[in-house]
């Protein structure tokens, strides 16, 4: 909903006289002869809750119920000035069915393989086997050449935040984050693909900083310069299999839905006629 759209909703939820009347079981209102049913408003609430922090109440009940009343006044006045032969609304149902057909179809569709207890077992002693004594908090500032790598570490040298430069100059997701990355942790020494997905050179360079300190000369990492800072270090934290259980489970899943939804789709590739 538009921010006007909000603002006018919010002005007549303000202004919206109460119910008097009984009304039918599993209803919350009548506005012109269109029922607003309960299950509306039940599905307004958890969303409200968790989106804007109020807690449940009757009062934020009686509230969102007025939203609805209000929000089926603009539908029914849309519809009676003919909005919804709009080309735009059309667009929007169509995009809205298509969405909802495609979703429900690959919903029945694509079966996954189901994660068993002993994956997940075995994934976390895989992971706890990967992790080396101690663990470190990275940052990195990914620049496009030697010029400007100099031209960062010259301000480091002067004083200028690591953070700072980061959001200045680094060309890496992490730069609007001043280039900080999550805690990390990786049998030393380092190897090529054992490193918890950090570039070789990077994961080297941590090993050999002390902390707080930066790298004295950019890393290569993809004919790119990377100025590797070591934030923090220390003993590896391994949490309990219990702790960690549902998290794995859940990635597994993944993993297998994405591999039953990449099966799925190259069988219907296979059987279709496609002119490109």
């Amino acid at each position: 909903m538009t921010g006007s759209a909000q603002a006018a909703e919010m002005a007549a939820t303000a202004n919206a006289p109460a119910a008097v009347s009984a009304l039918p079981a599993g209803t919350v209102a009548i506005v012109n002869g269109v029922a607003i049913p309960q299950a509306r408003l039940d599905e307004a609430v958890p969303a409200t809750v968790q989106g804007a922090g109020h807690p449940d109440s009757p009062q934020l009940r009686q509230m969102l119920k007025q939203q609805l009343i209000v929000r089926e006044l603009f539908r029914q006045n849309a519809e009676a000035a003919h909005y919804d032969t709009k080309p735009e609304v059309q667009q929007a149902i169509n995009a809205a069915k298509t969405n909802a057909e495609t979703q429900l179809y690959l919903r029945d569709s694509i079966h996954p393989e189901p994660v068993t207890d002993a994956q997940v077992k075995a994934r976390y002693d895989e992971i706890v086997a990967s992790l080396g004594k101690d663990e470190y908090k990275p940052g990195i500032i990914t620049v496009a050449d030697d010029a400007t790598a100099s031209k960062v570490i010259a301000q480091l040298k002067s004083g200028t935040a690591f953070g700072t430069l980061a959001r200045q100059y680094s060309s890496a997701p992490t730069g609007p984050a001043g280039g900080e990355l999550p805690w990390v942790s990786f049998r030393t020494p380092a190897a090529e693909g054992k490193t918890a997905g950090l570039p070789l050179a990077v994961a080297q360079a941590l090993t050999r900083l002390p902390v707080g300190a930066v790298t004295p000369a950019p890393v290569t990492v993809d004919n790119l310069r990377v100025i590797v800072k070591l934030d923090a270090k220390r003993p590896t934290q391994v949490p309990a299999f219990d702790e960690a259980k549902d998290t794995i489970r859940q990635q597994l899943q993944a993993i297998a839905l994405e591999k039953a939804a990449a099966q799925f789709s190259g069988q219907l590739l296979k059987g279709a006629s496609i002119q490109q």
